[in-house]
């Protein structure tokens, strides 16, 4: 008896997700929870357990396919089962028009049949997939005139996308013009080479899902909101020097490192309840405050950046920050952030001075108003009593909507952090 591979609940607003990798192929054995298949979706990459031990005898979706949320991705027999070709099905028209196609050529004997019918399926029994549908809103299209790749003639969202880019016939031409504001937006065409020589020396990458989400969140973020960012410099010498002095016996009684983060979240959390509105974001004409504070700490990856979120901030200590950052940190290196790990930011801090940044605009974290920027410890020379001095100097950029955060909020939220972090004990006294 076959145990069947579907795809798992990915959370929430993710419907769909692209296969990645299988890890086994047909023929292989694997035991219970085993790691089978690998998910890209639009937050994280997931990896599909298998439900349980045996013999993995088919596979129904192949790397670069998009699958619906329990769609099905194949199958495991009992322990000891043989895998035998089974009998080729008559090819009806739909996959025949499908055969020249590489994922149907890639497709062997173990790939799992769909059941038999009672009547034949049309390219109108599913309706499309809940991406591709917000496509055909918003372009104004029917779904019935876009051929289906998906199964049992789906609408994916990639269907979508090829049809707005084809040349409208000939007929449509002569027909009045629609107006700018109505027009479908069709995607940029793939440039040309410039030339022979340079193409043999480029190397054309299909993006990951996550890259697209990211370049897709971070433009939409630019077009909705009206973003500003306001800056301020902070002396981090008081941080420091309580770094030094404490930093070893911080390690020894929590077990974790005294960073820079714990200070500038704790700094954050207590510039959030004096300006609510930076907490807040915007859901139609209504403005949501949040009465907690949950602070995403931004990731880079090998795969992207990613954002997981410190829950509950405003109620923990700075060492119980330091440990769920280096807790979601590591997962975030290994690839294993779940969905739960993502979800419910309210703030975000965004850390560039790891990497040697100096200065920049962070950009919003939709829905979220604000997004504070970390940049370089640089030493520089300032004025202190009257007296120039060299000081462990850091530039803060505070990027924030101005649709909700108006220009005082903004600058008094940025000095309330300012003050916090070039006194610490503030943060103690809860100051």
């Amino acid at each position: 008896m076959s145990t069947e591979i579907r795809v798992p609940t990915l959370g929430e607003s993710v419907t769909e997700a692209t296969i990645g990798q299988w890890y086994k192929k047909v023929g292989d054995s694997v035991a219970a929870d085993e790691p089978l298949v690998e998910l890209e979706t639009d937050k994280v990459t997931i990896e599909v357990p298998s439900p349980a031990a045996g013999v993995l005898e088919a596979i129904a979706a192949q790397p670069g396919e998009t699958v619906d949320v329990g769609a099905l991705l194949g199958a495991i027999g009992g322990a000891g089962a043989v895998v035998t070709p089974k009998a080729e099905a008559k090819p009806d028209a739909k996959s025949e028009a499908k055969s020249d196609t590489p994922a149907n050529n890639a497709a062997g004997p173990e790939e799992i049949k769909p059941e038999p019918a009672a009547e034949p399926v049309t390219a109108t029994d599913r309706a499309p997939a809940p991406s591709a549908q917000k496509l055909i809103n918003e372009n104004n299209l029917e779904a019935g005139a876009i051929a289906g790749s998906g199964k049992q003639g789906q609408v994916l969202k990639e269907d979508v996308l090829s049809a707005i880019a084809k040349p409208a016939p000939a007929a449509s031409q002569a027909a009045p013009a629609a107006k700018p504001a109505d027009a479908p937006k069709a995607p940029v065409a793939p440039r040309a080479p410039s030339s022979a020589d340079e193409a043999s020396r480029e190397e054309r990458v299909k993006m990951s899902r996550l890259r697209l989400t990211i370049a897709r969140r971070l433009k939409d973020a630019q077009n909705t909101a009206a973003m500003l960012t306001t800056f301020n410099e902070v002396d981090m010498a008081p941080v420091m020097n309580l770094r030094t002095q404490y930093k070893e016996l911080f390690e020894k009684k929590h077990g974790v490192k005294l960073g820079f983060m714990g200070f500038f979240t704790k700094a954050v959390v207590h510039a959030l309840k004096e300006i609510p509105a930076v907490n807040a974001e915007i859901d139609g004409d209504d403005l949501i405050y949040k009465q907690y504070a949950n602070i995403g700490v931004a990731v880079g990856t090998e795969k992207g950046l990613v954002v997981p979120v410190v829950r509950g901030a405003d109620q923990m200590s700075i060492a119980d920050i330091e440990k769920s950052i280096n807790g979601l940190g590591k997962k975030a290196r290994d690839g294993q952030l779940s969905m739960a790990d993502m979800q419910g930011g309210t703030f975000t801090i965004s850390n560039g001075g790891v990497y040697g940044s100096l200065m920049s605009t962070p950009i919003l974290n939709a829905p979220q108003s604000g997004i504070l920027g970390m940049h370089k410890i640089q030493e520089r020379p300032v004025v202190v009593g009257g007296e120039i001095v060299i000081r462990p100097m850091m530039y803060l950029a505070l990027s924030y909507d101005h649709r909700i955060v108006d220009g005082k909020e903004a600058v008094t939220f940025l000095v309330r952090v300012k003050e916090s972090l070039e006194s610490p004990e503030r943060l103690v006294l809860d100051l």
